[in-house]
């Protein structure tokens, strides 16, 4: 199989080193900067289970254009990277490929395949540009369980599992999503297939939105936001609001979460994926990890007044962010 990681970040160096290690597929990435110098010169190190693994990247470029059509692209760039890279993403898939997003929060095809909703989702593709140039019916969703920082160009640690989830929009079994998992899993990536794929989502949103939301305003890693019962508490509250959200869409994950134990997280030094991009000084997942969640609030009539107050303050971080 032809693949692109399309990002190599700290998910997808993670997946990428395991990918190239194998040597079962043939493989190519999207980098830029730093990363993609790194990359070039040394190749990617990926420290797991006190173990370094190092793979080299063949082909590696900043210009997706010049690589031959794939038949599956892995886009591993955060949620509000997406939109703008949608042309490029288009032109990388065979007609029979497809991209799969490994994606934080709610993904931009959400509304795709369930009853009585079409369109797009504003926040998470402002102008229809995934929509209508990559299209729903070509991507695969995918929620990303792995711990995972850079702590230097082209070397990631995952302090933690690697596992995937990926499911089809609409919940069906194809050929394309085993095609997918059994290339992930030949290439040393735990791989599970979902039948209810936006349920692993909102799973994750639970401990997501208040998690990354806390840790970035804070600066403080799991265990700074675990020993404060101040922000523990703040922390509950949001975990109770998404499961209101989550039950009025149709997932009710009261009787699945421990909102005590979510909220009191016991992972010192672990950080999370906003608050490493906020000590990079690069821009947020606000809308996907929380934007989006009081948009479907707002239509649903859920009461959300904590993640009301928190999201104009983590909008404001990202403008300063983003100006910096």
């Amino acid at each position: 199989m032809k693949v692109c990681v399309f990002g190599v970040g700290a998910v997808g160096g993670t997946v990428a080193t395991r990918l190239l290690a194998a040597r079962a597929d043939e493989i190519s990435l999207v980098a830029r900067g730093v990363q993609l110098q790194a990359i070039r010169e040394r190749g990617l190190t990926l420290i797991a289970g006190g173990k370094e693994l190092k793979a080299e990247a063949g082909v590696v470029t900043d210009d997706p254009s010049t690589l031959p059509p794939q038949d599956v692209v892995l886009v591993t760039l955060k949620a509000h990277a997406v939109p703008g890279a949608a042309a490029a993403i288009a032109r990388l898939v065979t007609p029979q490929g497809c991209a799969v997003f490994l994606l934080n929060g709610i993904p931009w095809w959400w509304p795709h395949g369930l009853p009585g909703t079409s369109g797009t989702l504003p926040l998470l593709d402002p102008h229809g540009a995934l929509q209508n140039q990559v299209k729903p019916e070509r991507a695969l969703g995918c929620v990303v369980l792995c711990p995972c920082d850079i702590v230097a160009p082209g070397v990631i640690v995952n302090a933690g599992a690697l596992q995937l989830v990926i499911g089809e929009p609409d919940g069906a079994s194809s050929e394309r999503i085993e095609a997918v998992a059994t290339m992930l899993r030949r290439g040393g990536v735990d791989t599970k297939v979902s039948g209810d794929l936006r349920r692993d989502i909102l799973q994750k949103l639970v401990s997501n939105a208040p998690g990354n939301t806390l840790s970035a305003l804070t600066r403080l890693d799991f265990g700074g936001l675990g020993s404060d019962p101040d922000l523990c508490e703040l922390s509950a509250k949001v975990i109770r609001e998404v499961l209101a959200i989550a039950a009025a869409l149709g997932w009710d994950l009261h009787a699945t979460i421990d909102v005590e134990r979510v909220a009191r997280r016991n992972n010192p030094g672990q950080r999370p994926s906003m608050l490493q991009d906020v000590l990079q000084g690069r821009p947020l997942e606000v809308e996907a990890h929380l934007g989006q969640l009081q948009a479907f609030a707002r239509t649903a009539g859920v009461a959300v007044p904590t993640i009301d107050m928190l999201l104009p303050l983590v909008r404001g971080l990202d403008r300063s962010l983003r100006k910096a």
